[in-house]
């Protein structure tokens, strides 16, 4: 089953205007598959043959007009004065390089380098409720999660495959990243990040479970979120009389890993679980993030939160000016979740609110939207 990455128009539109493109992203979230859509001339970087086979084909390749695909580029650090070179003797030709990779600070080190100003950077998330047909019942991706091979398309791999995925990533990948921990408390701190998912992150009090300094926790959390395994939420700042709470938010990218590292087994089982709410809001919230990523938009995304009380789950600044977010585990939200959502939207000047719940009716005005994830995410990308 191909399905039609979102992300493919704004690729394909960078490979118009620049000579290389870097196209990142978790491992497995489907780079390759849709790299090879755009290009037949392929090489992986982390096989030593690929490595021979593009060094001995080099001066014929770079004469090719064809796209060159360097999968996991990060694998072949010598790679990267090779391709400045290639593109500054014809600086006119566009789309000569994909470079993918799964570890943004090898390929951001690589590229700060030898390829600045030659490239821009994308980014591909595990597969995005807008990428699916209506057919799709949106809770089964919220509980298996995006990645094409978890379990969305093929049930029977949930949980296996995360499990196998989150366990190699552990003993092979962020170790060989720099990941200066031990398998076993790697997997350890996974499982506290999956209990803190959709909260306030406190380093100290992580720190102090785990036998750890809060500068070691948060150098740990620096190489998950680099692997795009977590996503930190900043604090929105505003000059009001009350005060404000300045630390992030951290959620786990996708949601079928969140779900298999705290033991949800089915739907049913997941919707008895006390987090289900915090995991609900952070898929959600995650869809409107990276769907917007995905379609190209220049955004900047927050939280907001003071110390008596008031909360709105996801603020973001845009090209349609700044809007306020309330995520709400129900079919039937209240006059009083929106009454709350504008008090709060009042304090930081907002420009539109949106409401979104598990609700059928879809109800809009000048500057409020009230619908399901759905209805929402129509209405964002008009």
């Amino acid at each position: 089953m191909m399905i039609k990455r979102l992300l493919s128009g704004v690729l394909k539109e960078r490979l118009k205007r620049f000579p290389a493109v870097a196209l990142l992203g978790p491992r497995q979230a489907g780079k390759t598959t849709l790299a090879k859509t755009l290009s037949t001339l392929y090489y992986d970087l982390e096989q030593e043959e690929e490595q021979l086979r593009l060094d001995l084909n080099w001066n014929s390749i770079v004469q090719s007009k064809q796209l060159i695909v360097l999968d996991e580029a990060q694998a072949m650090p010598g790679i990267f004065p090779r391709i400045r070179g290639a593109i500054d003797s014809n600086r006119k030709q566009r789309g000569r390089f994909l470079l993918l990779g799964s570890v943004a600070p090898a390929l951001a080190k690589n590229v700060s380098e030898s390829l600045a100003g030659r490239l821009s950077i994308c980014e591909l998330s595990p597969l995005l409720l807008k990428e699916f047909k209506k057919s799709l019942d949106e809770d089964t991706l919220w509980f298996r999660g995006g990645f094409p091979d978890g379990g969305i398309l093929q049930k029977k791999n949930f949980p296996t495959w995360q499990n196998d995925y989150l366990t190699l990533l552990a003993q092979r990948d962020l170790p060989a990243w720099g990941l200066p921990a031990k398998p076993q408390m790697t997997m350890r701190f996974f499982k506290m990040l999956a209990a803190c998912h959709g909260q306030i992150w406190n380093a100290s009090r992580i720190g102090s479970s785990m036998g750890l300094s809060y500068h070691t926790v948060n150098q740990y959390l620096d190489y998950l979120q680099n692997a795009y395994l977590i996503f930190v939420l900043r604090p929105f700042h505003t000059n009001i009389r009350k005060r404000l709470v300045k630390s992030p938010k951290i959620f786990w990218r996708d949601s079928g890993l969140l779900h298999a590292l705290l033991g949800a087994s089915s739907k049913e089982n997941l919707l008895a679980k006390p987090w289900v709410g915090a995991s609900w809001e952070g898929w959600a919230l995650g869809q409107i993030i990276f769907t917007l990523q995905a379609a190209g938009e220049l955004f900047d995304a927050y939280y907001f939160r003071t110390s008596d009380g008031s909360e709105i789950d996801l603020v973001l600044e845009f090209s349609k000016g700044r809007w306020a977010f309330e995520f709400k585990l129900t079919s039937t939200p209240s006059p009083d979740d929106m009454k709350r959502l504008n008090a709060a939207a009042d304090l930081i000047k907002a420009d539109k609110r949106i409401l979104i719940s598990k609700t059928n009716k879809l109800d809009c005005g000048p500057n409020f939207i009230s619908g399901n994830i759905r209805q929402c995410l129509n209405q964002i990308l008009v």
